[in-house]
Order: structure tokens, then C-alpha cells, then sequence
């Protein structure tokens, strides 16, 4: 089995992946720090963390079987941070979360994951395995962190000495392979994620509270968000990247070389204004294959309606919101009314 596990890294370097490693299926510690925050209510509307709470720290009853966890790691960063941190400081473009501006990742990652379990049957015989891209109650992080492919960064994400603008995959398996030496910690004294964060929803080093995230307001929340949060969301419409931007560690960060993962519809340079004026049928056209798409149209609106209220004054912004000031959706209209408000323009 010791031989096995080093073929599996080799055959996942083949496939595109940056890191595999392999972890046990001992996540006690963490069962408790996961109830810890949901009975805090941190995790908001999103009630699925709640519904499949202690699946995901028990491997072996989500996939009867399972003694060991494979996790993969694939880098997606594309273009410089430099250019990122203007679009934050040009209030009139609209900031999509880095991960979001290429097709979505999870075809592409559950892909790779299905060809690296075919190597490992070819060379095991059958075996009883399923493998995971963000599409079931898995801890990501820990078993990345046990797996020896990473830390637990202060702001909750994933670290290593190459940043954290990658993503993560299972494979749970029944293989009784070599295990790795969990990651150890490499952030010390530093704080810089949890003074950046726009929100304040890093509370402290490892707690994150969802419900003031940009990430989960912007995507999560179905409803309105609230009216306090609303002006410190700035001109991100989709996610945040705050924390990971000012990160010393993604300073060493390298580019991928996926293509999947290239900017898509011009999102590294749209407007406001632009993507506001898209109708429904353009933005499902416009969509169709990205992670944005599942947040829907009205949301959308909703998230870029916040982003006007937030912009520059100017007769093209009024125009576009007065526009939309009528729309069928209550949470359209009452975020675009917002909007209005803020300029001092009558809805």
C-alpha cells in the first residue's frame, strides 16, 4: 500500500492536479467544532450544513466502507493580483470572486477525480470509492489539512506555501493506503485576512460568521440583504476575494494553465452599468456553464442593484437603476429603490 500511494500522487500530477494526499477518517475534533458554529447559527440560511451536519465529519457513513480519504488539490488562478485590487478601487466595475470568472469547476474537477480512480482500479482490481467536487457534506478543509496537502488558514480557507487560490476534491475510498502527516501551521502572529475583511465576518482567527460573508451574501442568502451590509459590500457582485488578496502566502501563488479556468464574458473588466442591462435570456446564455449561473437572474439584479447604490454618482448609474425600478422581482425592486436612495434620487 505504500507503493500504491505513491503511484496515486504521480498519477494525479499526471492529471493536472498540484497536491494529492492522503488522510484517515478520524474527524472527532472536528465533529465538535462544526456543532460549535452551527449551534452559533453562523452557518445562516444555509440549512444543509445543519441537515447533513455529522455526515460530513464521518466519512465511513456517507460512503459505507471508506477507511481513507484521497484529496486532490487544483490550482485555478489566472492573471495578476495586481490587476484584481484596481477593480476593487474602480467603483464603477463590477468584482466577480476570481474562481467564478471561467467555466465551472466542478465538471472539470470530478472529471479528473473519475480518471484517477480508473488509474487506481486498473491497478487495485474493483474497489469501493466515490469521489466528491464540492457536491456533497464533505470537510474539504480538514481532510485536505490531515491529508498533509495544507493548513487552516486564520480566514477558514485552505493555505499552503503556494497561497490558497486552488480547489479541492475527494476521493473516499476503501483502500487501506499510507496515510500523510498532517500539515502544521505557518500563519504566526499574522491577522492580515481577518482586518481586510470588508464585513467583519472574520470574528476571530479560524471563526467565521457566514451570515456577514460577501461570499454568502452575494450567493448564499436568497432573500434581501440586510441594509447595514449593504454599503460595505463595495462592487463585489459575485463572492469576495478580500482575504485571499492580502495574503502573504499567495504571493507565490502560480498561474494555472487551464483553460476551463480563463476569464469568460469579459468579467475581469465589465461594468456595472453593462451587466446590469443584461436581460434574463442573456444572462442565461451568457451563464450557461458558469458557477454564477445557479444564483439565477433575480439575484443577480439584486447583487448588482447593491453595487450601483455603492457606485460613483453619475447619470448612467440613475438611468440604469431608474430603469429597473419597476421590476416584477420585490427583491429586485427594493434593492434598486435602495440604490436610488443612497444617490438621493426618488425611486
Amino acid at each position: 500500500m505504500a507503493g500504491l500511494a505513491i503511484q496515486i500522487k504521480q498519477w494525479g500530477a499526471e492529471l493536472g492536479f498540484q497536491a494529492v494526499g492522503i488522510a484517515d477518517v478520524d474527524l472527532s475534533v472536528a465533529e465538535g467544532r462544526l456543532a460549535r458554529w452551527l449551534g452559533l447559527g453562523w452557518h445562516g440560511e444555509m440549512d444543509y450544513m445543519a441537515r447533513h451536519g455529522e455526515l460530513r465529519s464521518r466519512p465511513g457513513e456517507l460512503v459505507p466502507g471508506t477507511v481513507r480519504v484521497i484529496s486532490c488539490r487544483m490550482d485555478y488562478l489566472t492573471g495578476a493580483p495586481g490587476s484584481v485590487q484596481e477593480e476593487l478601487q474602480d467603483p464603477s466595475a463590477a468584482y466577480v470572486a476570481r474562481y467564478a470568472r471561467g467555466r465551472d469547476y466542478h465538471k472539470l474537477m470530478r472529471g479528473r477525480l473519475q480518471k484517477l480512480c480508473d488509474r487506481i482500479e486498473a491497478e487495485t482490481g474493483p474497489f469501493v470509492h466515490r469521489a466528491f467536487a464540492d457536491s456533497a457534506p464533505v470537510m474539504e478543509v480538514e481532510l485536505a489539512v490531515r491529508a498533509g496537502i495544507g493548513w487552516r488558514g486564520k480566514h477558514t480557507l485552505l493555505l499552503d506555501r503556494a497561497g490558497s487560490w486552488f480547489f479541492l476534491g475527494e476521493i473516499y475510498c476503501a483502500l487501506e493506503l499510507d496515510t500523510d502527516a498532517p500539515a502544521t501551521e505557518h500563519c504566526g502572529s499574522c491577522r492580515k485576512c481577518i482586518d481586510v475583511c470588508p464585513t467583519q465576518a472574520i470574528v476571530g482567527p479560524y471563526q467565521l460568521d457566514a451570515r456577514r460573508c460577501i461570499s454568502y451574501l452575494t450567493i448564499e442568502l436568497k432573500g434581501a440583504i440586510p441594509e447595514d451590509l449593504r454599503p460595505l459590500i463595495g462592487n463585489r457582485i459575485y463572492g469576495c476575494d478580500d482575504c485571499q488578496l492580502v495574503c502573504p502566502w499567495n504571493g507565490f501563488a502560480r498561474l494555472s494553465k487551464e483553460d476551463d479556468f480563463k476569464v469568460r464574458n469579459g468579467l475581469d473588466r465589465a461594468t456595472l452599468v453593462e451587466l446590469f442591462a443584461w436581460t434574463e435570456e442573456e444572462f442565461d446564455r451568457r451563464m450557461q456553464g458558469s458557477p454564477i449561473r445557479r444564483i439565477g437572474y433575480e439575484r443577480w439584479l439584486r447583487n448588482l442593484a447593491v453595487g450601483l447604490g455603492n457606485a460613483l454618482k453619475s447619470d448612467q448609474v440613475i438611468k440604469a437603476l431608474k430603469e429597473k425600478s419597476n421590476h416584477s422581482s420585490p427583491v429586485v425592486r427594493e434593492h434598486v429603490n435602495w440604490a436610488l436612495e443612497r444617490h438621493g434620487v426618488a425611486a
